[in-house]
């Protein structure tokens, strides 16, 4: 199952993505943004500080937004609910449309990155599970203060 990168806007606030179509997916092939996502699979909205703007003061960072297509068996996997519960904090359970986390665009994909790694449904096991060190997420920079 792959990830598919829908839409990438950049703006000072958030706002609801276009229609228009997007920058392509995983895959390579262009995918609307107003498409449904595949079976098996839901739209998510990232929107969070730019990376770009680390280290401007709060005022002054822009905040990017990205249209991301997920795997369901994402929702099993304790980051992406830690995401979640970030996303009812700030924006509570009225959203309409794809979920918003607040997140940055960056540390989503990191996420993306980790839960892959430890593969979030896959049904196979390496046995990189060596170390409990190995367990330990971090992705406290995902979480505004």
């Amino acid at each position: 199952m792959g990830v598919h990168l829908l839409k990438k806007q950049h703006s000072s606030a958030p706002s609801s993505l276009g229609r228009g179509s997007g920058s392509g997916s995983a895959s390579g092939s262009s995918v609307s943004a107003s498409s449904m996502p595949p079976k098996g699979c839901m739209a998510v909205r990232v929107v969070g500080p730019s990376s770009a703007a680390a280290g401007r003061k709060e005022q002054e960072q822009e905040e990017e937004e990205e249209r991301f297509v997920v795997p369901v068996g994402y929702l099993k996997h304790p980051l992406f609910v830690a995401l979640l519960q970030a996303a009812e904090e700030e924006y509570g359970f009225e959203q309409k449309g794809a979920i918003t986390i607040p997140c940055g665009v960056d540390h989503f994909r990191r996420v993306q990155g980790i839960i892959h790694h430890h593969g979030s449904g896959g049904g196979h096991h390496h046995g990189h599970h060596s170390s409990s060190s190995s367990n330990h997420f971090h992705i406290a920079g995902c979480f505004r203060a």
